[in-house]
């Protein structure tokens, strides 16, 4: 598809994710945010780099209706995954996000970003993957965050994009959009191929 093309067919964003309604917007397209009602759990039998991708299909299944069939629909799921190997999710309170915190100062991690998308019947999906390094954080400076920006909605307990990011990652290997949340670059792609 071209741009032009992406232009013109009804998009839908499966995810209530702010962030990646942001992202799939600097894109320049046009779209409609449908939240899927899916269970967001997956086998522990999937290899972690197959996690975020295998969510965001099973997320694609909530929107197998025929009413869908003509419209591109997206969907996306991000994990963190700490040098252990832990999928860290969504924390539930500021204790869980400090310990978190804690955890990946001064060390390197990894996000995985999973996408799937569906147009006429057909569908692919991929994951895009970045290395990120924190810098040592002190526990003023991971108190701070939380009591200021309360990211319990973000998978590893912090937004690359907010004061976090700005202060305390000293590199990263791969897309920054794919920390935020969408790998944009790629996605476009994709959707070039559809």
């Amino acid at each position: 598809m071209t741009i032009e093309e992406l232009q013109n067919i009804p998009i839908i964003l499966g995810s209530q994710s702010p962030r990646r309604k942001e992202l799939l917007a600097s894109l320049d397209l046009k779209f409609e945010v449908v939240h899927p009602n899916v269970e967001e759990t997956i086998s522990a039998e999937v290899p972690i780099a197959s996690v975020a991708e295998e969510i965001a299909k099973k997320k694609l299944t909530a929107f197998s209706d025929t009413s869908y069939q003509d419209r591109v629909v997206i969907t996306a799921d991000t994990v963190v995954v700490d040098q252990a190997g832990n999928v860290l999710g969504k924390p539930k309170d500021f204790e869980e996000a400090f310990a978190v915190l804690k955890g990946l100062s001064g060390k390197e991690h990894v996000v995985y970003t999973g996408v799937a998308i569906a147009y006429q019947g057909n569908t692919i999906s991929f994951s895009n993957k970045t290395l990120v390094k924190f810098a040592t954080l002190d526990d003023l400076e991971i108190r701070y965050y939380l009591d200021r920006y309360k990211p319990y909605d973000k998978a590893g307990s912090y937004g690359i994009q907010e004061w976090i990011g700005r202060i305390g990652i000293d590199y990263i290997e791969g897309s920054f959009e794919n920390v935020v949340g969408l790998p944009t670059s790629a996605l476009y792609q994709a959707l070039k191929k559809m």
